[in-house]
Order: structure tokens, then sequence, then C-alpha cells
């Protein structure tokens, strides 16, 4: 029935969407496979894409030429440049998308893109010649063969739903879970293991009081992810409100307590640390009162509200009770319950650099069969595997992304060397180099890579490049050109700032915290006049990391030396088999977890739990030599 792929993708959420589509776009013809050709890239929890560092990887996916920021942008409902108050590292963008026509969009972009076929069926294994893939098995009896396999498969592997004791197989509400696959990728030897995810209740806004709660309006001047021009949502800016509980609330969700999943013990995976259910958050954190809800929209097409921080496991008439004793929430309908969801993942430390298997070629695992949580952290797994398997088949170097270059980097380092015992969630806390991985900047750093690749288009890198040659020219203006002391201090004294005695060098100024470049070039008319020649489409950005290059550049010089000394360590390679047992100079652990993970460089081994400094002292020594 099929002919032979280049590359088979299993599993159409947010990383197999992605990854077909660059696999696709890298002229592979690609097949993707998923049980449900309806429920492509489903926001199955928060609607929302973004955040608190992943929005910065949605904008890294974007400079290498995928498509989530984009379609992000197509489906906003309200727009938020977290963090702004902070520095510029902590900036991170946050959009409530409609998770009705989200998927659309991505659904429509697939049916549209050549080299793209897809497929409808459920694969329950994969094929295997001389230890390497070549191709799957389907539950309709196909074997569809390919030089390279994606798997995407998400919390569907095994997956089972609790609620309260009612507990049943599925992978997301209303669809079945798959299985098999777990079972056959173990026969070769891979180790498979348990994590737990869950969501909230939905609920009828019919039935809300916002009156009652807090409104939570978005940016005044939303700004969007793609660092492409895009036309503006005019559905943009629905507010969302904040909601609390109290401790009415929480005496009602103890009573389910006895019945919940996860305290009787029939939930064995762990759940994620920082998304936790609502009744683990009483458990933990027993002294407070309440705890902050966030009441999103989840479309504009449907009045679903999704109550963010409520997430449960609970009977449902303990979810009930308890929601409507929450102020504003007295006569809520609940549309959907709130679940955990507990699935089979495979620890990531079984996998290479780019994500494909250390024990089978030309596999390769991506999203939350790796342990991690959240569309973003997926997506951008999905686009690195379909790079790497495009490439692999194609024989050329692989595409591995350091610390320093992307969040993208961090977050692929930390699941093969440390893996994961709990789902994997994105922090800029866990960058090293945060002031160079900033939101403004992941076009100049990763649009290159993604145009040599042939990924990002020919648009994009012009785009890049008109950018900072702008930069540079609005940086060399603020560098030289002083502002005096009757264009500036009428503004600086009704703002309780510093007044200057004489003429000062902008970019001076622009050093003082309380001063940003907006309000200089109001006052400044030749810094407007010089603003006013950069194009429009990119003025803001441009103006944006001028300032920031400028406020904070001593701060990235420091820090690009640090990248620059550790690099040196960083590239050092490790040959493949090296033999770890024989060098006792190295400690029990160390031997145990070099041989374990295999890592390549210095710079993973570093960072491997259990090899200490001393340990990597002794191999750069043995390696040196």
């Amino acid at each position: 029935m099929f002919k032979e792929f280049d590359i088979i993708v299993v599993g159409a959420g947010h990383a197999g969407c992605e990854a077909a589509y660059c696999c696709a776009n890298l002229k592979e013809n690609t097949l993707l496979i998923t049980q449900n050709l309806s429920a492509i890239a489903q926001l199955s929890c928060n609607p929302a894409m973004g955040g608190v560092a992943k929005g910065q990887i949605v904008r890294e996916i974007d400079a290498l030429g995928g498509y989530s920021g984009i379609n992000t942008d197509k489906n906003t409902m309200q727009f938020r440049m977290l963090n702004s108050s902070k520095g510029p590292a902590m900036w991170s963008p946050r959009a409530q998308v409609d998770d009705i026509t989200f998927p659309l969009s991505w659904r429509e972009k697939l049916e549209n893109t050549e080299n793209l076929s897809l497929w409808q069926d459920e694969v329950v294994g994969v094929m295997i010649e001389n230890e390497k893939v070549c191709g799957v098995k389907t539950k309709l009896n196909l074997e569809i063969r390919a030089k390279a396999v994606v798997l995407t498969n998400g919390t569907f592997l095994s997956g089972r739903i609790h609620v309260g004791e009612t507990n049943f197989v599925g992978g997301r509400l209303g669809e079945t879970s798959a299985i098999g696959l777990t079972e056959n990728l173990v026969s070769y030897g891979f180790v498979a293991e348990k994590l737990k995810t869950g969501t909230p209740m939905r609920v009828d806004g019919r039935t809300i009081d916002f009156n009652k709660l807090i409104e939570q309006k978005g940016d005044e001047n939303p700004s969007q992810f793609s660092f492409l021009p895009q036309k503006k949502n005019k559905n943009i800016q629905r507010s969302c409100f904040l909601a609390y509980t109290n401790e009415q609330v929480h005496d009602i969700l103890r009573t389910g307590f006895k019945y919940s999943p996860m305290f009787q013990g029939r939930i064995q995976g762990k759940g994620p640390r920082y998304c936790p259910s609502i009744e683990d958050k009483i458990e933990r954190f027993s002294g407070k009162t309440r705890h902050q809800l966030f009441v999103e929209p989840e479309s504009n097409y449907t009045n679903l509200y999704y109550i963010n921080g409520f997430s449960s496991s609970l009977p449902l008439s303990v979810q009930y009770e308890a929601l409507q004793h929450i102020v504003g929430f007295e006569h809520s309908v609940i549309e959907r319950p709130g679940y955990a969801i507990e699935y089979d993942y495979f620890p990531p430390t079984q996998l290479q650099d780019t994500l494909e298997t250390k024990l089978i070629k030309n596999l390769f695992f991506a999203g939350q069969i790796n342990g991690t949580t959240g569309y973003e952290e997926a997506a951008c797994q999905g686009l690195i595997a379909g790079i790497n398997a495009h490439l692999k088949i194609k024989e050329k170097e692989p595409l591995v992304l350091k610390r320093s270059e992307a969040y993208i980097g961090v977050l692929i380092d930390d699941l093969i060397t440390k893996g994961v015992d709990e789902p994997y969630r994105m922090f800029t806390s866990r960058a090293e180099y945060r002031i160079l991985l900033r939101q403004d900047n992941a076009d100049e750093r990763l649009t290159p890579i993604g145009f040599k690749l042939g990924l990002a288009s020919k648009q994009r890198m012009l785009q890049v490049e008109k950018k900072i040659k702008e930069e540079k020219k609005i940086i060399a203006f603020i560098k030289s050109s002083n502002a005096k002391p009757d264009e500036v201090n009428e503004d600086f004294v009704s703002k309780d700032i510093q007044p200057i005695n004489h003429s000062t060098k902008i970019s001076q100024l622009l050093l003082r915290p309380q001063v940003n470049i907006n309000e200089l070039i109001e006052d400044i008319p030749y810094l407007k006049t010089e603003v006013e020649k950069i194009p429009k489409t990119i003025r803001e950005r441009v103006v944006f990391s001028a300032e920031t290059k400028v406020k904070y550049e001593s701060y990235i010089q420091k820090e690009q030396e640090i990248v620059d000394k550790m690099n040196k360590q960083e590239d050092l390679k490790i040959k493949d088999g090296f033999d770890y047992q024989s060098l006792q100079s190295l400690s029990f652990e160390a031997r145990e977890k070099l041989s374990k993970i295999r890592p390549k460089t210095i710079g993973q081994a570093s960072r491997i739990s259990g090899v200490s400094p001393s340990d990597i002292a002794v191999l750069v020594l043995y390696i040196s030599k």
C-alpha cells in the first residue's frame, strides 16, 4: 500500500507536528501517523503558549524555521510579556490561544505542506534490521518502511486516566491510549518508567460571576512570537481573571484525600513539582490559607474557561463542591472534570545529544516520551529530532545546540546528561547564560543556523541581517551622541530621576535603571529622527535590542568571556567506546554513570549527577595525553 518513506513521525502532538513539518520542508518524503486526525496539536492542558523560559523556546523554534510561533500569533486571544519589570534576560512572552482554531491551523498547514502525507492509525511497534530502524508496524496490520523514525507519543503510551477511585485506559480524556509500543521497545532493550500529569476542570463561563474576580488584561501594545511580520489578530487581548481558594475550599478538598489515586498509591509515576495538583499544594503547603487561580478563556467559539492552578484527580463530587466555594464560582457548572493521567516514558539518558537512541540507529524520541512536560518543550524536541533525522539519513553532521546558544540546547543537554525523575519543565534558572539567551535575540542566534539547514527562509535571513545592521547603526549613534540638560531634565525630575548638569552621552543615561530608550526618543528630537530611519516593520525590535545591548553591555561581555573559556573544555571530545572502567582514579560512581550515559564531550560529562570536578580533571588529563 505504502512505498518506503524517508522519515516516519509517530504522533501529532506539538512534537510530532514540528518534526513532520520540518522534515517535509527539508525535502524528505515524510509520513505523519496519528490515532486521530481530528486531534492534531491539541492543547490538552492550558490553552496557552509561552511563559517564563517557555516563551524563549517558542521564539527559538520560530528563529530556526519552525511553525509554533507563527501558529500562536494567528490564534492569540491575549498576549502578555511576563517579567517586563525585570531585566531583559527574564522577559518571557506568553499568549492565551484559541484551543479550537489553534489545532485547526496546524492541521491546515500540515495538510498543505509538500512532501508530507498523513495517516490515521496506531503504531504498535518499530521494525529493526541490523540494529537500525527500518519502519513501523501499525494496528491495522501494516508494515510501513522508512529510513528513520521519530516517536512523539506524548502521554498515550499505556496511558491510564484517574478521577478519584475511577480509572480507565486513555491517552487523553475521550481518546484511547497506545498499547503495545512500550513492550515492543522494551523487547529491544529500552528501559521504560512511568510519570504522571494532570489537568483542571473546564467550567461554563456563563456560570462564573466575573464581577467577583480580578480582571487581568493583556499588554496595551501586544507583541508577537514570530520574527516574521504577522497580520494582527482582531480577537487579541481578551481578559483573563484571578481567583483564590480559601480555607473552606481546602477543607472540602481534604475530604477526598482518602479517595485520591495519588495519595493512596494507585499512581506510581511522579508528577510535575512545579505544576502540582491542588490537593498536592494543600498537602505540601499546609500553612497557606489560599492559592491563586488563573481563570482563562479556552476559545472565542466556546464558553469554556480553564481554571489554571486547580488541577485535580479527586472524585468529581469533591471537585464540584470545592469549586462552588470559591468566590465567583458559587453557581458554576463543570463541563469537563479534572483528571490525572499516568503514562510510560523512556528515561532520556538512553538518547544521544541528537535525540537519536543509543540502542537503535535512526530511531529518535521527542517530547513527553522523554519525560518532559509542556507544549513548548515538546515542540522544540520535535524540531531538533526532525532536523537530525534528516541530517542522519543524508549522512551530514548533526545539529547539536550548545547551552550557550539556546534554551533548546540547555533542555536537551539536561535530559541526556541528568535524566529526569519527574516531568521536566524549562525555567530561566536552568540556563547559565541567560543574558545571552534572551527572547529578543533568538533570531540573531539561530536563524543563520536554520537558513544554512534550508529550514529558515531567505526572507528570514535577510530580515535578521537588516536588523543587525540597523542595531549597529543606532547603537553607534547612542554611544556618540549627547543629550542636553534642557532636553531630559524636566522629564527626569517628574519621575524622581537625578537630573544632569551637562551634556551627557545617551548611552550613559541608558545605564540608569529608571531610564528607558522610548522616553529618551520622545525627549531628544535628533534621537527620534534617527530611530524613524529604521524600517517600521523591524523598528520596535531594533530599538529594544539596541537598548538591551547598551544597558547590559558589560554583563553580556562578561558572560561571553565565560562561554569562550568554558567552550575550550566543553568541546573536548571523548571517543566512542571509551573504557571508563579502566580508569581506577575515577570514583566508582563516576565510572558507573559515565559508562551508562556515554557523554560525547567533557562538557556533557561534567553535568552528569555523581561525576565530581576531580573526576573531570582526571578525564581531561587522560584525554589530553
